[in-house]
C-alpha cells in the first residue's frame, strides 16, 4: 500500500520539524499553503506555533473554511500545541476574536503552563499514546492543557501541574489526535508513527 500523503500546514510554526518527522515515520510529507492542496491529502498536521497568528493566516490564505470543512468531513488531523488549540471546540484564555477550526470536543486553556520563560521538558510516560512503555521527552513551550474532555474523547496522557494535580496533555477523538507538547522537537518519531499508522489503517 502507498504511504499516506500527510500535509503539514506551512503558514507559521514548527513546519520543517513536522515535515521531517512525518517523512521519518513513513508518510509522504507535503507542505500545505493553498486551499487546493487540501484535496490531495490523506491527513494533515497542524504544527506548534502561535495559535492566534496561525488562525489569522488561515483566513488570509483562504484556508480557514476549506480546512474546517475537511476536518468536519473526516480528514485525519494531528495537532501539536497550537494545533491542539486550533482543533478545540472551546478556549479559555484566548483573544476575544480568536476562532478555532473545531472538531475536538475539548476545552483548552491557552498558555496554561506559563509564558515562554516557563517552557520546560520532561520524560512522559504515555503508553496509550506511544504504544509502549518507553517514555518520550516532551517539550512544553507556552503550552495549553485540556481543562475538559467530552465523553467521546480518549485521554492519552497527563502530567502533574500545580496544585490542581494532573492535567490532560494528549487526547484522541476519532481521527483527531492532539498533544499539548511538541513531539516534532527531537529524534523520537513514535507519536508521528502512531499518527501515520492511524491514517494508513483508516485508508484500508
Amino acid at each position: 500500500m502507498t504511504s499516506p500523503r500527510v500535509g503539514v500546514l506551512a503558514l507559521q510554526g514548527d513546519v520543517l520539524e513536522h515535515l521531517r518527522a512525518v517523512q521519518r515515520a513513513g508518510g509522504r510529507a507535503v507542505a500545505v499553503r493553498r486551499p487546493e492542496e487540501l484535496a490531495h491529502l490523506d491527513a494533515i498536521v497542524l504544527p506548534g506555533g502561535e495559535s492566534t497568528t496561525i488562525g489569522k493566516l488561515l483566513a488570509a490564505f483562504d484556508l480557514f473554511t476549506p480546512l474546517q470543512q475537511e476536518i468536519a468531513a473526516g480528514l485525519p488531523v494531528f495537532g501539536s500545541c497550537a494545533g491542539m488549540i486550533l482543533l478545540a471546540e472551546k478556549i479559555v484564555g484566548g483573544t476575544r476574536d480568536q476562532r478555532t477550526l473545531g472538531g475536538l470536543d475539548v476545552t483548552v486553556r491557552r498558555n496554561a503552563f506559563g509564558r515562554q520563560v516557563d517552557s520546560y521538558e520532561q520524560n512522559l510516560q504515555a503508553p496509550l499514546l506511544l504504544g509502549d512503555d518507553r517514555p518520550v521527552r516532551a517539550t512544553f513551550i507556552r503550552a495549553p492543557w485540556v481543562e475538559h474532555a467530552g465523553p467521546s474523547v480518549q485521554v492519552l496522557a497527563t502530567v502533574r501541574a500545580g496544585a490542581a494535580g494532573s492535567r490532560i496533555v494528549a487526547v484522541r477523538q476519532g481521527m483527531l489526535l492532539a498533544t499539548a507538547f511538541h513531539p516534532e522537537l527531537g529524534s523520537d518519531t513514535r507519536i508521528h508513527q502512531r499518527f501515520v499508522d492511524m491514517v494508513a489503517a483508516h485508508l484500508r
